[in-house]
């Protein structure tokens, strides 16, 4: 910017001295209102240049600025959009993890059930758990060494117990204790 204003001056300068010096000798008076009007014009043409000059100047910050917020939003886009994908590739997974955990457990539930329902099977089988005969140490024993969770051992005690105490209930017994064994 600095280098048109430079060249500016020069050419009205330039200019100045050629007309100046391609004129036949002035009086003294001519003399002086030319330079004043020479000043003049240089001075308008000047500003004139300086006006010129601040126009492109900011027309090129304004591009300048235009280009920045453009290159700033492109940014701000990419940024949201890496954002979400990374939280739908995280939900993804948590789902994928969610299920694989209720899966796992029904697994685990299912196991339990068939170890509850081989347990009173095997009772039965062996005639540990009869109207007849009723072997409450063999059966608190097994239900102690098993994996079934200690709320379901704790029950299936509190019915040995039961049974032990009253032996006429053994019959509506030995169906609670079904019941929560197979569940």
């Amino acid at each position: 910017m600095s280098r048109l204003l430079l060249v500016l001056v020069v050419v009205v300068v330039g200019f100045g001295a050629y007309f100046y010096l391609s004129q036949p000798e002035p009086t003294p008076a001519e003399k002086l209102q030319s330079a004043a009007e020479e000043a003049g014009e240089a001075v308008s043409e000047a500003a004139s240049a300086v006006k010129e000059a601040a126009g492109e100047a900011a027309d090129a910050v304004a591009d300048q600025v235009t280009e920045t917020a453009s290159s700033v939003a492109d940014q701000a886009s990419e940024a949201a959009s890496s954002v979400t994908e990374q939280a739908n590739d995280a939900a993804n997974s948590a789902a994928e993890q969610a299920e694989e955990a209720v899966t796992q457990a029904g697994d685990q539930v299912a196991s339990l059930t068939d170890q509850g329902q081989d347990l009173f099977n095997s009772w039965v089988e062996e005639g540990k758990l009869t109207a007849q005969n009723f072997d409450y140490d063999a059966m608190v024993e097994a239900i102690q060494d098993s994996t079934l969770s200690q709320e379901i051992k704790a029950q299936a005690v509190a019915i040995l117990d039961e049974i032990k105490a009253a032996p006429e209930t053994v019959a509506e017994k030995i169906q609670e204790l079904r019941t929560l064994l197979t569940q």
